[in-house]
């Protein structure tokens, strides 16, 4: 199982979803430290590096290493503004 890393950004925006979201973003989380890569899970770009995962309306771009998480951004769904910050990481 690997251990969760969110950004400051990614942590911030997480806190302040109501509770129904808080809690619907940490089962993705976890599943996702369980299963880095799920069957929905879609690779960013062509290294492969990042990948983004779908839950309800938001949107989670990470990627990983043998023990590690990295949570980059956690955004909405319906709009750019997740790709728009993940790309001025």
């Amino acid at each position: 199982m690997l251990n969760p890393d969110l950004t400051n950004d990614a942590a911030r925006f997480w806190k302040r979803r109501d509770n129904k979201q808080f809690l619907q973003i940490l089962g993705t989380i976890t599943a996702l430290c369980g299963n880095p890569r799920p069957h929905d899970s879609i690779a960013m770009g062509d290294v492969n590096s990042h990948f983004r995962v779908d839950i309800g309306e938001f949107r989670i771009i990470y990627c990983f290493d043998k023990t590690t998480l990295y949570i980059t951004v956690i955004g909405n769904r319906n709009d750019k503004d997740a790709y728009k910050e993940f790309d001025r990481k």
